[in-house]
C-alpha cells in the first residue's frame, strides 16, 4: 500500500495551488510493494486504450514493383533448377563416356560412376517435386 508522507510548507503550497488542475491531495505518495518470501505472486490489472488508424493510405506507386514482377517471372521460369539439371546431365554424360573408354576399370572407378548415375534419381526427384510445392502456395 502507498504510504503518505507529510509535505513541507513549500510543497504543500505548490500542490494546493495546482489542486484544481491535477486533483492531487496535499500528501505525496510513495508506492512500495512488499512481496513476502513465498510462492504467492502479485498481479496488477491495467486497462489499456489503443487508438488505431485503420484507414487505407495512398502511398503512391511502389518503387519496387518492377523488381517484384521480375522475381515472380524468374521464379515461374524455373531458371535455377533447369541450370542444375543441365549441369548434372553434362556431368553424367562425361563421366559415363570416361568410364566406358577405360580399358580395365577398377572397383573405385565403378563406384564413382554408380554414385554419379544414382544421384540422378535424387536430382530428378527434387526437380519434379519442387513444382508441386510452389503450386500449393497460390
Amino acid at each position: 500500500m502507498p504510504r503518505a508522507h507529510p509535505l513541507s510548507k513549500d510543497e504543500e503550497t505548490n500542490i494546493v495551488e495546482n489542486k484544481t488542475e491535477t486533483g492531487f491531495d496535499k500528501y505525496k505518495y510513495d508506492e512500495e510493494i512488499a512481496v513476502p518470501a513465498s510462492t504467492e505472486t502479485t498481479t496488477k490489472r491495467v486497462k489499456l486504450d489503443l487508438e488505431v488508424d485503420a484507414t487505407a493510405k495512398d502511398l503512391g506507386v511502389n518503387p519496387f514493383a518492377k523488381w517484384i514482377h521480375l522475381a515472380h517471372a524468374v521464379d515461374s521460369w524455373r531458371i535455377f533448377p533447369r541450370i542444375f539439371i543441365t549441369t548434372y546431365i553434362v556431368l553424367l554424360y562425361k563421366s559415363v563416356i570416361w568410364y566406358m573408354e577405360l580399358p580395365n576399370p577398377t572397383m573405385e572407378q565403378s563406384g564413382l560412376v554408380s554414385i554419379v548415375v544414382g544421384a540422378g534419381a535424387a536430382w530428378f526427384g527434387l526437380y519434379t517435386g519442387s513444382r508441386a510445392k510452389s503450386d500449393d502456395k497460390k
